[in-house]
């Protein structure tokens, strides 16, 4: 048995605190509890020092993280039971309303904001792996070690499609 991994990461135009961002704080709260009650959704990293969930190892950053004087960027690492759960969240309610909002917030970048992996479940996995592989991804293209929705590759590691008609249902 497999879970997918999912690293997101971003880094914001300004300072995480300025005002700019607020919209990106404002929905932060909400779309962690729209994941965590999404079906399909398996877990999720916390952040060190914060409430919640606990942090799967120390939070690092990949090299494409500017720092903005406050030494933080946007990022996530979850665990999902298959590509179109995890697709169904993405591209539905407001996960989408975020996405469509990031241009004020972050960066543009030529560098991959999200990185998928699959892991044997009971595997978690750290901050670390998912910089690794999002890195990865970006100098390599997609492959069985780190892909995207476009190109994705199923837990035996051959190249695959997911019903985008059940994202639908």
């Amino acid at each position: 048995m497999h879970h997918l991994a999912v690293y997101n990461f971003n880094n914001f135009r300004v300072r995480a605190d300025e005002p700019a961002n607020q919209g990106f704080h404002d929905r932060n709260d909400l779309n962690f509890r729209a994941a965590e009650t999404s079906e399909g959704f398996v877990a999720r990293s916390g952040y060190e020092g914060d409430e919640g969930p606990e942090s799967w190892g120390p939070q690092v950053f990949p090299r494409f993280h500017i720092d903005n004087g406050d030494g933080w960027a946007p990022a996530t690492l979850s665990l999902w039971r298959d590509l179109t759960a995890l697709y169904a969240f993405t591209y539905s309610a407001i996960h989408i309303e975020a996405m469509q909002n990031a241009r004020q917030w972050f960066d543009r970048h030529t560098w991959p904001p999200y990185v998928l992996w699959w892991v044997r479940e009971g595997h978690v996995p750290s901050w670390q792996e998912g910089c690794e592989r999002l890195e990865r991804l970006h100098d390599h293209g997609s492959s069985s070690f780190a892909f995207d929705f476009k190109t994705p590759f199923d837990p035996d590691g051959h190249r695959t499609a997911f019903d985008r008609a059940a994202v639908q249902r």
